[in-house]
């Protein structure tokens, strides 16, 4: 049995939280917010994430970070734009052989740091590693069954953090690609935020297709470019997770690109779905396709209708009208 504590009490963490205590581990979660603790206890669930899924009584819940002394597996589930803060506030309470695992989707601005790249930057001594993959908290929390991935350069802490997590109903394969699964599991979100941009247009499944595919060319070009593997971005971590995102009503990016689609602002989507991780990871990707030199239409026309206010209708114009070329002449270029 091993010690886990999950850092964010969100709807993925208390679903990684509900699957590692059935698998007989030790689980706790941490939480800054204490009224969101209290809540929580008090309910005997997460009612605005996971309603209806009830909370095994035997998980700790705390705000106490003294709590996280002495885990022996850590996951970090909270906005990537928190991860590194949330990171150095720990410090004093994580020891150097804990393992420490990503679960956030998203691209740190300025260093263009995947989250595990994060974490580990703060804690270079500790063994990393990732759990990504298209798991929908909704799911996962009732036992819907789901597939994905762990991934660590250390195929050893890739197989533990398979172990604590697999049960019935979560199955996990091992891979020792992290940057090429996390790459996958960030650039995606933009590619549904444009996804739900298109619903809100009333384009059709056609364009959905087309986008999705295109999409995974873009993410595939920009991640071997980044140290990624090209075979990872085929995988779950890849073509999987894009799917799952950008045709699920459970996908906040793709909810908030529905919005955006019907005409509201991009801000006030964002303010109205909440944490919209593909709305600052575009900003970033747009950046890296500079830095790389990668080609990236899709990224690149969202970038204008988030950022530049440039009208949806108009980028899916620019996107239908780019120069005729053959399907996979910039692969990998």
């Amino acid at each position: 049995m091993a010690k886990v504590t999950i850092i964010g009490a969100g709807g993925f963490g208390v679903s990684l939280a509900i699957t590692a205590f059935r698998s007989g581990h030790s689980v706790s979660v941490y939480d800054i917010s204490k009224e969101l603790i209290a809540t929580i206890l008090r309910d005997g669930e997460h009612r605005t994430k996971l309603p209806g899924v009830p909370i095994p009584q035997g998980i700790h819940f705390t705000s106490d970070p003294n709590s996280i002394q002495g885990s022996d597996l850590i996951v970090f589930v909270v906005p990537s734009r928190y991860i590194r803060s949330v990171a150095q506030k720990l410090k004093p309470y994580i020891g150097a052989d804990t393992i420490l695992v990503n679960a956030s989707k998203g691209l740190e601005e300025n260093t263009f740091f995947t989250m595990s790249q994060v974490i580990a930057s703060e804690y270079p001594e500790n063994p990393i590693g990732v759990i990504t993959g298209p798991s929908h908290a909704e799911e996962v929390g009732r036992g819907v069954p789901t597939t994905v991935v762990a991934a660590s350069r250390d195929e050893a802490v890739a197989g533990i953090i398979q172990d604590t997590f697999s049960s019935s109903t979560l199955r996990i394969y091992i891979n020792t690609d992290p940057v090429g699964c996390e790459i996958g599991g960030a650039l995606k979100n933009i590619i549904a935020l444009a996804a739900g941009v298109c619903d809100g247009l009333k384009c059709g499944d056609n364009t959905k297709a087309a986008l999705m595919t295109r999409g995974i060319h873009e993410i595939t070009n920009l991640g071997v470019r980044m140290g990624g593997k090209p075979e990872t971005f085929g995988g779950l971590s890849g073509i999987g997770d894009l799917i799952v995102t950008c045709c699920s009503m459970h996908s906040r990016n793709r909810r908030a690109g529905i919005l955006i689609g019907e005409g509201v602002s991009p801000e006030e989507a964002v303010k109205q779905v909440g944490t919209v991780e593909g709305y600052d990871c575009c900003h970033a990707a747009w950046q890296m396709a500079q830095k790389y030199h990668v080609v990236m239409p899709i990224t690149e026309e969202l970038y204008h209708v988030l950022f530049e206010g440039m009208r949806a209708e108009n980028a899916v114009k620019n996107l239908m009208s780019r120069p005729k070329k053959k399907e996979y002449e910039d692969l990998f270029a």
